[in-house]
């Protein structure tokens, strides 16, 4: 017959073991929609995520494509060098935001349009997040900035 120290150890290992488990499921649960991956334009024309995936889209913003709607509705398209997509935005820009420099919006990809909530650009103008230097990098259309 097993002593009741063993017992009891075994209890307490067990309770532990349930207790990470369950942890670990809430962590889970609670990060569910809090994690967003980063896509450049090229990846999101090759395979179009669903249209209720939150994500992250970076690249540069086209030269020519800016265009201010009425009240706070600006579109423009973002590119990589080997994808351009589409992208509607409601609310202030960024003060640094312009075309032909980095930005990261977060939104969905809907009917072909990326649906942004919310728009980050550079924040001086030597920065650029590493997913999109890595994204234009891949394109070939990087180019370093000066050392100036």
């Amino acid at each position: 017959m097993k002593s009741l120290k063993k017992k009891r150890r075994v209890q307490v290992i067990s309770l532990a073991a349930v207790a990470l488990i369950a942890a670990t499921a809430l962590i889970g649960y609670a990060m569910r929609d809090g994690i967003n991956f980063f896509r450049s334009p090229s990846q999101v024309i090759a395979e179009p995520p669903a249209p209720n995936e939150v994500f992250r889209i970076g690249g540069l913003v086209e030269e020519g494509s800016l265009i201010r709607g009425e009240g706070e509705v600006i579109s423009f398209s973002v590119t990589d060098g080997g994808g351009v997509v589409p992208v509607t935005y409601k609310g202030v820009l960024p003060d640094l935001f312009e075309e032909n420099q980095g930005m990261v919006g977060t939104g969905t990809y809907v009917n072909g349009v990326f649906k942004a909530t919310e728009i980050l650009a550079k924040h001086d103008e030597d920065y650029m997040p590493k997913e999109v230097v890595d994204a234009l990098k891949e394109q070939g259309v990087y180019k370093e900035p000066d050392g100036s």
